[in-house]
């Protein structure tokens, strides 16, 4: 059976931005960049509290990060990391964001459809 991959629409509740969100496998998927502009961090703070979270073993690397081929703006393929709902709201928890916290509130509370 193929495997099921979509693509959603996330907006800040103040509809300024929207962020495409990587759904694969019943989670979330973000990479870092994505992850520094939904909480308005510098990449690297993200990447050290990614760091962090797996040396801390506070989640398992293998089952919170996958690599995807992905083509660059210089049109190389490049390897990505991608990170699952797990890790991204750890993070979020980890940079005291409020833009985290409206965000985990979107993840983990899906919509009614009628």
């Amino acid at each position: 059976m193929p495997e099921k991959n979509e693509i959603v629409i996330y907006t800040t509740p103040e509809g300024k931005e929207t962020f495409e969100v990587n759904l694969k496998k019943d989670t979330v998927w973000l990479d870092a960049h994505q992850l520094a502009r939904l909480f308005k961090r510098d990449r690297s703070v993200i990447v050290r509290h990614i760091n962090n979270v797996y040396r801390t073993d506070e989640l398992d690397k293998k089952l919170t990060c996958a690599k995807i081929a992905q083509v660059a703006q210089d049109g190389k393929k490049r390897q990505m990391l991608i990170y699952n709902l797990d890790l991204i709201i750890s993070v979020g928890y980890r940079v005291n964001s409020k833009r985290g916290t409206q965000f985990r509130i979107w993840a983990t509370n899906p919509p009614v459809l009628c």
